[in-house]
């Protein structure tokens, strides 16, 4: 189980990110977070593995203190974290099959990991994760060359290779059109399910929600203000989603809203 309790996130210039956030993420969940931009989504996904480091409060996964470990044990950690990037964070001047191998980096001595020195079962790996994702066939081409879609697909196979208990996806499909949004999704429930991978994703749009997510969690101004299911969004209250989105927001449905920005 993962656990995050009383979670506060202040930066350097004043802003508070997180206000005392606590709730639970019980293995091979879907858990999505919502809220508008600036709503600490993104800053809560980052503290989960220490990219942005938490000014107060602890996070616990599986008894462990992820908030006090040390850089060693930190390493450790972040082995097991996979995470997923809004604007893919691929190196564009290498190949597909190499940018999937900087999954395995983490596992590696510090002499090979800056060489990428990798092993042929590693490669085996790579070619396994990218066929997974249906991108076989680009394996050999720089990452430069995919479309958007790909590309993230291309990230998705990166954090396969870390054999993760938990994959973080910050906004993965932002950037994207609203078929290539489900194509991305699809390969992130089928993750979820066939491999038990719990899912930590931060999302806009709540008809992909409703569609994706076992369990939602609000946020606003860095607050959880909503905890419910995929399936209650589609019975959310105005009350309920003025609450997450404010009140100038409206809903493009009756009971299903496209999202909010």
């Amino acid at each position: 189980m993962l656990e995050f309790k009383g979670l506060y996130k202040t930066y350097d210039d004043g802003t508070e990110a997180l206000k005392d956030v606590s709730f639970s993420v019980e293995p091979g969940e879907f858990l999505v977070v919502i809220g508008l931009s600036g709503s600490g989504k993104s800053t809560l996904l980052r503290c989960t593995n220490r990219l942005v480091e938490p000014t107060a409060g602890q996070i616990l996964w599986d008894g462990t203190d992820v908030t006090a470990a040390s850089a060693a044990e930190l390493r450790t950690v972040r082995r097991r974290i996979g995470m997923i990037f809004q604007h893919f964070n691929l190196v564009k001047r290498l190949s597909v099959t190499q940018n999937v191998l900087t999954g395995r980096l983490g596992y590696m001595p510090t002499g090979s990991s800056m060489l990428y020195r990798f092993s042929r079962e590693d490669r085996r790996a790579a070619l396994a994760a990218l066929e997974r994702v249906g991108l076989t066939q680009q394996a050999d081409k720089r990452a430069s060359e995919l479309s958007g879609g790909q590309q993230q697909r291309v990230g998705i196979a990166r954090a396969l290779m870390q054999n993760p208990q938990i994959i973080l996806a910050d906004e993965p499909v932002a950037s994207l059109d609203p078929v290539l949004a489900h194509t991305i999704l699809g390969y992130l429930e089928r993750l979820n399910r066939e491999d038990g991978i719990t899912v930590i994703c931060s999302l806009h749009y709540l008809d992909l929600v409703q569609r994706y997510a076992t369990r939602v969690i609000g946020l606003r101004d860095g607050r959880v203000v909503y905890r419910g299911t995929g399936a209650d969004i589609r019975t959310m209250t105005d009350e309920q989603f003025h609450e997450i989105y404010g009140e100038e927001a409206e809903r493009l449905a009756p009971n299903v809203s496209g999202g909010a920005q």
